[in-house]
């Protein structure tokens, strides 16, 4: 071994302070917006029409209507509380990127609300990362799409390049 290559192998590897790079958190965006949109139109339908039976005139007394109507408006409620609760913000999960472990985490939250770990990939085995306006494409080592994942900002933007940059390809 030469002289050079074992003055390399003794420096410790220089791992990035906390001040220097935060870790982020970005939220997954629903895959398709307009779908959400007709959900929660579909679902207030389906509240608004289970209540909506119940004070329409001209409506027959009979015992056996009204346990029909209370059955099928039990029902609308529930399909309408599902269609509006669906694609809801709390649902979707979390990409955290971790400096300090060089590492992406997706966070998904469980049945007790708490955040659970559903995938954890280093720095080092990701493909690459393309940067666009809006939003990023995180690659699997087989070109493959990984995640793609919304940008508020460019800070959030330029804090992400920062630091992925040695570990990860980025391609603009």
């Amino acid at each position: 071994m030469t002289a050079v290559q074992q003055q390399v192998l003794q420096q410790p590897l220089a791992m990035p302070s906390f001040e220097e790079t935060v870790p982020l958190m970005i939220t997954f965006a629903p895959n398709w917006p307009i779908r959400t949109v007709i959900f929660r139109i579909f679902g207030t339908a389906m509240i608004l029409g289970s209540a909506g039976m119940w004070v329409m005139p001209g409506t027959s007394v009979d015992p056996d209507l009204i346990v029909m109507k209370l059955g099928l408006s039990f029902f609308l409620l529930l399909c309408g509380m599902v269609l509006l609760m669906m694609h809801h913000v709390d649902n979707q999960p979390d990409a955290y990127f971790d400096p300090i472990r060089r590492e992406v985490r997706v966070l998904q939250k469980n049945n007790r609300g708490r955040p659970q770990t559903v995938l954890r990939r280093s720095y080092e085995s990701l493909g690459s990362v393309k940067f666009h306006e809006r939003q990023m494409d995180l690659y699997d080592v087989d070109g493959s799409i990984l995640m793609r994942l919304p940008l508020a900002s460019t800070e959030v933007r330029q804090a992400l390049r920062t630091q992925l940059s040695g570990m990860v390809n980025i391609a603009s």
